[in-house]
């Protein structure tokens, strides 16, 4: 899951900068533009002569696919939050205070007695 949402950030991330870029070649409605400051007829060169209405349908479908990317990227961190806090580990850790603790075994259990250390072989010379 989280490889997915990386790669929808890297596509959000180039639609943002491909929406960002269309805007700016766009003429505007009383002059020219940034579009025409950037080269005067150059988005009519590489369109046509209907331009503005190819820029303007890339436009839209450039800021649906940010909207839609936008809340698939929401929905899927909400998604992962919720699933990584709940299988954070398999088996929860309990604190137990010092108070607590017995300092000694119940009283139907025996520890087992504690060995004694084995000698070491003897080595010959």
């Amino acid at each position: 899951m989280s490889i997915l949402l990386g790669i929808f950030t890297f596509v959000l991330i180039l639609t943002s900068v491909i929406l960002i870029l269309l805007v700016l070649a766009q003429k505007a409605k009383s002059d020219g533009g940034m579009g025409a400051a950037m080269g005067g007829g150059m988005a009519e060169a590489t369109f046509g002569a209907d331009t503005g209405n190819v820029l303007s349908k890339a436009t839209i479908n450039a800021s649906i696919v940010f909207f839609v990317l936008s809340f698939a990227l929401y929905l899927g961190r909400i998604y992962e939050g919720k699933h990584a806090a709940s299988s954070a580990g398999a088996l929860p850790t309990i604190s137990v205070p010092v108070s607590a603790a017995p300092t000694s075994p119940p009283a139907g259990l025996a520890l087992p007695a504690k060995a004694a250390p084995t000698p070491a072989p003897a080595t010959k010379p």
